[in-house]
Parts: C-alpha cells; sequence; structure tokens
C-alpha cells in the first residue's frame, strides 16, 4: 500500500470514527433535553440508542437511571446507576442517585452506604450528610442518627430539616415535650418551613389540643396549599371543635387534590352520615369498598347508610358480610333482624334475636342513634377492626412524610392504568383459523361465554401440540405462558415466558407479563425488574404500572 492510499484510509477511518462521535454526543444531548422537559420516555430512547453503541460512558447510564426514577422504576433506575458508578466510581452525584432510588425501595443500609461513598468524596454536601441520619432513622439507630444530625446543627445551623428530624427521633421515644422545643428551635430558624408546623400540628393532635392543632394546621396549609394529610388532619381537628363545615370543606378539598385519598372518603363518609346527607355518604362507602372490598368497618358504615334509606336487602347483604367475621357482633345481628323483619322474613329475624338474647338477656335491642357529642371525639386507627367502633373517625400514622434531600426528587407522569396481563398473540406458522379460534375460544371463556367452548386445559394442551412440533417460536411460549398466567399458574407461566425471552431477548411482552407473574406469585423485586425492562424495550404503559405499585403499600 502506497503512502498516499494508507493516508486516504487513516482519513476515511477518522471521519467514519468523527462521525459516530458526533452521533453519540448529539443522542445524549437529545436525550439530556428531553429529562430537563420532563419527556422521560423520550429521553430513554435517545439514551437506550447510545448505550447501545457505546456502553464504556457513565453519563448515558446516569441519565437513563435519572428518567427511569422520575418514572417510578426504581429497581431499573439503581441498576443503571450501578453500571454509571462501576465505569466511573469518582463521581458523588452517581452513590446519591442510587442512594435516594434504594431509599424509595425502603433498602435504607444499601443507602447508607451510597451515602457514606458519597460524604468520602464530597464531604461538604448537607444533603448527603442529611440523608444518610435520616436512614438510619428509619433502620431505628437513633443514637447514631442523633449524633449524625448533631454534626449537621453545628455545620449547617441554618438548615432547618436537622432540628425536625432530631424532633422525629424524640417523638419515636414518646417524648413530646423535647420534640416540641426541637420544633420551636427549627421555626426560629425557618419560620416557613412547612413540615415544622405540621409536625407540632401533630403534637398538639395526639395531646387532644384541637384548637391548637387546628391553628397549627392552617399556618402548614398557607404554606403548602396542596399537602392532602394537612387538610385530612384539620378536618379531624374540626370535627372535636364541633366545626362541621369547616371540616366537611376540608374533606372536599383534600379529595380534589387526590380523588383516591381513602382517609378523606371514609372519613367524609362518617361526616355526612352525621349529618344526614346519607345517600351522599353512600357513595364515599362505595369509594372506600372499590378500594379496599374488605374492608369491615365500612361495609358495616354502608349497611347502616343502606338501611336509613330503605335499601334493605342491600343492607342485610352487608350486614351479612360483618356477622360472618364477627358471629358475636349484637349491633349487627340487632339491625339484620330489623331489616328481615321489614322485608317480611320474621323466622330469620327471630333466629337473630335468639342469637342475642341468649347471649345478652339484659341487652337493650334496637336500632342504635347517630353521633353523640362524645362519640363524635373518639378516633381510631386505620388498621384497627374492632366493629363496635364503626363510628368512630380513622387516623391515620402521625409520622410525618419524610422528605430527603435530592436534585432527584421523584416528579413523575400519572397516567391512570390497570393491572391486568397483555393479550395472547396472533398464532402463525399454522393454520391461521385454527390459532384464531383456539385464541378466541379462551377468550370467550374469560368472559364466562362457555355454552360450546373447550375447556382452557384443552386450548392449552392445542398450543403443547404446536409448540412440539415448532419449539423455536417464542409467540407460542409467549401465548402459552399469558393463558396458564390467566389461569393462575405462575410458575408455569414464568418458564414458559423465560423460554420466550431465550429465543427473542427483545420481547418486551414476554417481560411484562413475567414481571406481572413474578408480582402476583409475591416475588415484587423480580417483578418489578422485568417491568422495567419492558418499558426500556419500549412498552411504556410498564412504567404507569409500576408506578401504581409503587404507590401501594410495600409488601
Amino acid at each position: 500500500m502506497t503512502c498516499r492510499a494508507a493516508g486516504m484510509l487513516l482519513l476515511c477511518i477518522c471521519s467514519v470514527s468523527g462521525h459516530a462521535q458526533f452521533n453519540t454526543d448529539r443522542l445524549i444531548s437529545s436525550g439530556r433535553i428531553a429529562l430537563y422537559y420532563e419527556d422521560y420516555v423520550l429521553s430513554i430512547q435517545y439514551l437506550s440508542q447510545v448505550i447501545m453503541l457505546k456502553p464504556h460512558l457513565y453519563e448515558p447510564w446516569q441519565l437513563r437511571s435519572a428518567a427511569k426514577f422520575y418514572l417510578d422504576d426504581y429497581s431499573g433506575a439503581e441498576q443503571d446507576a450501578t453500571e454509571a458508578i462501576k465505569l466511573n466510581p469518582y463521581i458523588a452525584s452517581l452513590y446519591d442517585l442510587r442512594g435516594i432510588c434504594r431509599i424509595r425501595q425502603k433498602e435504607y443500609d444499601a443507602a447508607i452506604e451510597d451515602y457514606t461513598n458519597a460524604i468520602r468524596l464530597d464531604p461538604n454536601s448537607r444533603n448527603y450528610w442529611f440523608n444518610r441520619a435520616v436512614c438510619r432513622i428509619e433502620e431505628k439507630d437513633y443514637k447514631r442518627a442523633a449524633n449524625e444530625l448533631d454534626t449537621l446543627i453545628r455545620k449547617w445551623s441554618t438548615f432547618p430539616d436537622p432540628y425536625n428530624a432530631m424532633a422525629e427521633i424524640c417523638l419515636l421515644e414518646k417524648d413530646t415535650t423535647k420534640a416540641d422545643e426541637w420544633l420551636g428551635r427549627s421555626a426560629n430558624v425557618d419560620p416557613y418551613n412547612v413540615n415544622t408546623w405540621s409536625m407540632r400540628a401533630g403534637i398538639a393532635m395526639s395531646r387532644k389540643q384541637w384548637e391548637g392543632a387546628d391553628s397549627l394546621l392552617t399556618r402548614a396549609i398557607q404554606l403548602k396549599p396542596r399537602s392532602v394529610n394537612n387538610y385530612v388532619n384539620r378536618a379531624l381537628a374540626r370535627c372535636n371543635i364541633n366545626n362541621l363545615r369547616g371540616a366537611m370543606s376540608d374533606y372536599d378539598i383534600a379529595l380534589d387534590i387526590d380523588p383516591n385519598n381513602f382517609l378523606a372518603h371514609y372519613n367524609r363518609g362518617l361526616l355526612r352520615q352525621q349529618v344526614g346527607d346519607d345517600n351522599r355518604a353512600i357513595e364515599d362507602f362505595n369509594y372506600v369498598l372499590k378500594i379496599e372490598p374488605e374492608n369491615i368497618m365500612a361495609i358495616f358504615n354502608r349497611a347502616c347508610l343502606l338501611d336509613q334509606t330503605g335499601d334493605l336487602r342491600g343492607a342485610v347483604r352487608d350486614y351479612s358480610k360483618v356477622i360472618e367475621q364477627f358471629p358475636n357482633f349484637w349491633t349487627g345481628l340487632s339491625r339484620r333482624a330489623s331489616c328481615y323483619r321489614r322485608l317480611g322474613m320474621t323466622a330469620n329475624a327471630e333466629k337473630d334475636e335468639f342469637r342475642i338474647l341468649k347471649a345478652q338477656m339484659d341487652k337493650h335491642l334496637g336500632v342504635q342513634p347517630r353521633w353523640s357529642k362524645g362519640k363524635l371525639q373518639e378516633v381510631r386507627k386505620k388498621n384497627d377492626i374492632d366493629p363496635n367502633k364503626y363510628q368512630q373517625l380513622v387516623v391515620d400514622d402521625q409520622t410525618p412524610e419524610r422528605e430527603y434531600q435530592s436534585e432527584y426528587r421523584g416528579k413523575v407522569q400519572n397516567r391512570k392504568v390497570s393491572i391486568d396481563f397483555l393479550p395472547e398473540q396472533p398464532i402463525t406458522g399454522f393454520d391461521p383459523d385454527d390459532g384464531k379460534s383456539m385464541l378466541q375460544n379462551y377468550a370467550d371463556i374469560t368472559a364466562g361465554k362457555t355454552q360450546g367452548m373447550k375447556a382452557p386445559q384443552q386450548t392449552v394442551s392445542d398450543l403443547n401440540g404446536m409448540i412440539s412440533k415448532t419449539p423455536g417460536k417464542a409467540g407460542l411460549y409467549y401465548t402459552r405462558g399469558t393463558l396458564l398466567a390467566k389461569q393462575g399458574d405462575y410458575s408455569d407461566a414464568i418458564a414458559d415466558f423465560t423460554q420466550a425471552l431465550v429465543i427473542d431477548p427483545l420481547m418486551p411482552e414476554a417481560y411484562f407479563n413475567r414481571g406481572l407473574a413474578y408480582i402476583f406469585s409475591g416475588e415484587k423485586k423480580k417483578g418489578l425488574q422485568d417491568l422495567s425492562k419492558a418499558g426500556e424495550l419500549g412498552l411504556y404503559s410498564a412504567y404507569s404500572v409500576m408506578k401504581k405499585l409503587n404507590s401501594e403499600k410495600k409488601n
């Protein structure tokens, strides 16, 4: 090769390399811009292309991790942050990113390790110190947490959050007096910190200082007008000072902000019942039971309301559900007996009345009145299942919601979504009519149209025959796995989805359905990892499912 030819070849190589670098830089820039404008799905698309082209660059992993975090895909975000750390372990913000992902998954020990590394690299970041201390509180290591918070207060005396965290430790140790002192110091440092006023209100409520709690929560609401918990708590305080109109207004506002709030619906239902607005109270308890179908306290309250509004059969249905679980609940038996009598079902009524008479000869029978003033002042915990407390307002744990300090705030896209398996795929490679009719047969069975249809086992058996003839088709394993999953056979379904992914590793539907199968069989971590992969491969509804799963109570 002549020198001229060699030079031309080198020039071409450099040109191609430079063009590839330009494309990579442009994709990273596009991903960063999409992230800035909160188009997280588009950002993931750009950054995934870069990672396929140049997996040795840490920045695309970091940016994609952030995008997944904002979509509530904490498991996928943690994995990407881990890859970024492997490629460049000397950047403190990478440990912060992975740390906040682990916090969202309640992996506090691992988060402490991340923030320890972040502090080693950047000891002057107060946020890293604070997050590590709060993780220690979560782990109930109060002594070490208090020591670290004391360091924070000495180094950053005008930072209010450590004072509030100190107050929280005192509350957890049942020392409300000392907690109030810390909150007073916090208010002096920063009178505009909403958590300070919310926590002081919580202390006032624990002491039944209802007027003081009302005033403190009003201050908190002025500072943060869209905090649902503050409206729900202020409504409770107002009920106890007989400001029922103000309480009703607070529940209405809370539900305007968060239409799915359990406590607001439940307590508003009780309040509507108290003021005689029975039909709308029933609407609230219908909603509560849509969220928690087996909530005994809500079932009984709805039964009382149906009874009062004349839906006697509906009332009997609900009373019976409660009596099944609490056979000696005399109030329920008495009310059901009254309904039976009004329905003309005298034998049933006498049977209930005899049960009461036999066990409590001296107990006065009859329908209990609406709330007394004393009853209005009583509350119960949300998990307190005692049917005799059915008229009491519900309170949740008064521990304030912790706010970690990070640039990653977790703003997400909200979409309504149902958690269901994706449908089966059309079957090709055989007689298309046979495949279509087989899947239609199964769809009809799941819809309840069973006349003249094959049993589900026969449908799966047909697929077994197809797989034995052509074992290399991912779609057949996916379809059989989906049918098995819909029958509740998650173990065999997972095996089929796994085989589909061995054949076609880029099949997002298989990741999605295997993820749900893992979740329904109790392996939530594995399930979230699969859903993350489905989202990464372009099945973006997976992110909405993950958001819904993460918003539910952690297992």
